[in-house]
């Protein structure tokens, strides 16, 4: 069985991004391998994507949807959110990160792939959401970056 594997908006827009070419390469490589995983990303990481303002890169990173499933936010994930953020695993601006992770793990992903170290890839927060998830009965989930899958 391939690992679950969701997709965080940042993992889309790392791949047309000039200005970290490293960065640009391993997400490139990622997403030439993404058929070893199973991939989804959520309706909220959809809206993310269609507020990107210039036209070509919206479209670029849409077509990187193709294959992929999408989960839709529900009430659950919201208030397992809203949980995270009363933890303080997040904070209230972080609202969107928290919904990325509480979607992956309601939905039964192994795994968040992002590029956001400063939000959601740091073992601090790792630790908080797994904490906050084994109290509230709810699996474990690992955040990492793409080269780290």
């Amino acid at each position: 069985m391939k690992p679950k594997v969701y997709i965080d908006t940042s993992v889309f827009s790392a791949c047309f991004d000039e200005r970290a070419p490293d960065r640009k390469l391993l997400t490139e490589e990622f997403w030439r391998n993404r058929n070893m995983y199973q991939c989804t990303t959520s309706s909220l990481g959809v809206e993310e994507l269609n507020q990107t303002a210039e036209f070509q890169l919206r479209r670029k990173m849409r077509s990187l949807l193709a294959g992929i499933d999408i989960i839709m936010v529900t009430h659950e994930m919201e208030n397992l959110a809203a949980k995270y953020i009363s933890m303080g695993a997040f904070t209230g601006t972080m609202y969107n990160d928290a919904v990325h992770v509480a979607a992956a793990t309601l939905s039964g992903q192994d795994v968040v792939v992002s590029w956001n170290f400063r939000h959601l890839v740091n073992r601090r927060r790792r630790a908080m959401v797994c904490d906050i998830n084994a109290a509230a009965g709810l699996r474990a989930i690992e955040i990492m970056s793409p080269p780290e899958l």
